[in-house]
């Protein structure tokens, strides 16, 4: 008897494709297509919701299998928007996609797909799974285990990544081949419910503008701010910021002052620290015992990782050390750890070390 599997479709070629790979694999197929985003009130055009909703019903057909509609919309702004708001008011940068993978897409969307009668999930992540643990996908640069680490063993033994082995050339390549609609779609950027909008005037619907400064490192005042929510560590766009030298970047910012620090230069010391420290791990595998614990790690998506030592774990707080300096490290990111091709799981960041520029005028006072 034929495994029967549930595909996540977005509408893009990724999750096309791992639809007809599962049904050339002997798989009974069905294909699920879920609204995050209530967009009815957008006139912008900016959320693709439509397009992408046509899109999926034209793969359906040309694959002939049958597919099923879900809305959680209510799920997604009570449990990741609600949150997105949340945690821009108190200053911090989050993740939408990390908890929109842990809470609606393998969580509701996972029960929801196995109240159908299925033996698992598939999804068009770049990633692999072996016996519950999690591995990069083939393609190191679209490999998306960063945004999946968040998951447990039990949900990874049913579920399925089946684009993991291809390169993402190959899989546009295959989808040509076999007629798929979505194989020259363009993939999807940026924060789904944001879209092509402006990232600060959409937010400016939640959070009103509150009046500020931008400083510089010693202090000094260089202009005026329209909220410190708006901004983000590394940010170089968007501050009006102009004059000799240079292009400015945001290097720490004070939500209770509502002061914006920036300094000139992608290399500024400002933007870099050998150290952080994170909390809410979510660990594949068991959590590190011994320590020092030597791995590799990356604080953010397109990112290589690096090398790192776990110091100690100490009351829920990892404490991390990087063999070189980090730039923007920034706070409520993920810092997602790995061994090899495995990915171990991470945890939030609560905060950088000492900023090279701070260390430096430390050393030179004393």
């Amino acid at each position: 008897m034929k495994k029967k599997v549930a595909v996540a479709l977005s509408g893009g070629v990724d999750s096309s494709l791992a639809a007809y790979l599962l049904i050339e694999a002997g798989y009974e197929v069905i294909g699920i297509y879920m609204k995050n985003w209530d967009d009815s009130e957008d006139l912008s055009g900016a959320c693709p919701h439509v397009k992408d909703y046509q899109d999926v019903v034209s793969v359906c057909d040309h694959l002939n299998i049958p597919f099923y509609t879900f809305d959680f919309t209510k799920e997604y702004r009570d449990q990741v928007f609600n949150h997105f708001i949340v945690e821009l008011k108190e200053g911090h940068t989050p993740n939408p996609d990390i908890l929109c993978n842990r809470e609606i897409k393998f969580k509701v969307l996972f029960d929801k797909a196995f109240s159908l009668g299925v033996d698992y999930l598939a999804t068009g992540h770049y990633a692999q799974t072996q016996d519950g643990h999690l591995f990069r996908g083939k393609d190191q640069g679209k490999d998306q285990t960063y945004f999946l680490y968040a998951l447990n063993q039990e949900v990874l033994k049913k579920v399925l990544f089946p684009i993991g082995p291809y390169e993402k050339s190959d899989v546009r390549q295959l989808a040509e081949e076999k007629g798929i609609k979505t194989h020259d779609k363009r993939d999807s950027t940026g924060i789904c419910f944001i879209g092509k909008r402006n990232f600060k005037e959409f937010i400016k619907q939640y959070i009103p503008p509150e009046k500020g400064q931008f400083i510089d490192p010693e202090g000094n005042v260089l202009g005026e701010n329209e909220g410190a929510y708006y901004y983000t560590i590394g940010q170089r766009r968007g501050m009006g910021i102009g004059g000799p030298g240079e292009a400015w970047y945001v290097v720490d910012k004070n939500i209770k002052a509502q002061t914006v620090t920036v300094a000139q230069g992608e290399a500024h010391p400002a933007l870099f620290s050998n150290t952080l420290t994170a909390n809410e791990a979510s660990w594949i595998v068991s959590p590190p015992k011994n320590f020092p614990y030597a791995c590799t790690a990356k604080i953010r998506y397109r990112q290589i990782d690096v090398p790192c030592i776990i110091e100690k774990i100490e009351k829920e707080t990892l404490y991390v050390r990087f063999d070189e300096p980090q730039r923007a490290i920034t706070p409520r990111q993920s810092i997602v750890f790995y061994q090899g091709e495995e990915c171990l799981g991470g945890a939030m960041i609560i905060n950088r070390g000492q900023s090279l520029f701070e260390s430096s005028r430390v050393s030179i006072n004393t």
